[in-house]
């Protein structure tokens, strides 16, 4: 996997520590990286019981279906999900005979997801709780976004340490342009941060950790620019 420069964590020694080599203090970006996971946890714990009734968008369900063939023809039996929400993903895996494991932020998206049979873990995409290689593919839907650009790599490090080397990792993300901050549309307090990125930009960012086999983009939002973004990652 080649070195990527937009880090706020490397790891030594086995665990991951702070860098200086972004120009802030340590304290500074630990206390906004605490931050904003706060606030992302604070906003979907309200979220969570409506969010577990809507249906996902039929984009999303049909490149699931096909994505779990694909673990079928590899013989792969285990999936890490990053970012449950209340356990939609996880549980169709698991009804398809996957082994699922997974992580999200918030307390009450964990409740859930371990309710409808999922074994979720309350963690960090930046600190996953899992040893290296302990999974044979990955799923990622609409969590990424939350993660700014300067940790992008680290997430993406982190998801990669856990997978098996050639894994299958599916990665959506909402983008289309290049954005980073509060989100404006929210009417939950506090808003969720989101960093969009333009097509260019995600391929640029997803390229150190492997081969792309497959970009795809759907429009199915009201946001002028937005749209979303799927990727099949195969990991370095």
């Amino acid at each position: 996997m080649a070195a990527v420069d937009f880090a706020h964590f490397c790891r030594v020694g086995g665990e991951y520590r702070l860098c200086d080599r972004i120009g802030l203090p340590s304290s500074r970006v630990s206390d906004d990286r605490t931050k904003r996971e706060r606030d992302l946890a604070t906003y979907y714990d309200q979220e969570a019981l409506d969010r577990s009734g809507r249906d996902i968008d039929a984009g999303r369900v049909a490149r699931r279906t096909e994505f779990i063939e694909v673990l079928r023809t590899e013989l792969r039996t285990s999936v890490v999900e990053i970012g449950t929400g209340p356990g939609r993903d996880a549980s169709a895996f698991g009804a398809a005979g996957f082994a699922v494991t997974g992580v999200d932020l918030s307390a009450e998206h964990v409740r859930l997801a371990r309710a409808a049979g999922a074994d979720v873990h309350l963690a960090s995409v930046l600190d996953l709780p899992f040893d290296d290689g302990s999974f044979a593919a990955g799923w990622t839907m609409s969590t990424l976004l939350h993660v700014p650009n300067a940790d992008f790599g680290t997430a993406m490090a982190e998801i990669c340490r856990v997978l098996e080397p050639g894994a299958p990792l599916a990665i959506g993300l909402w983008g289309g342009v290049d954005q980073e901050g509060p989100n404006p549309r929210d009417t939950i307090h506090p808003p969720r941060f989101f960093s969009t990125r333009s097509d260019e930009r995600v391929r640029r960012m997803l390229g150190p950790f492997g081969l792309i086999e497959r970009f795809e983009t759907w429009s199915d939002s009201n946001v002028a620019g937005w749209h979303y973004q799927w990727e099949l990652l195969r990991t370095s």
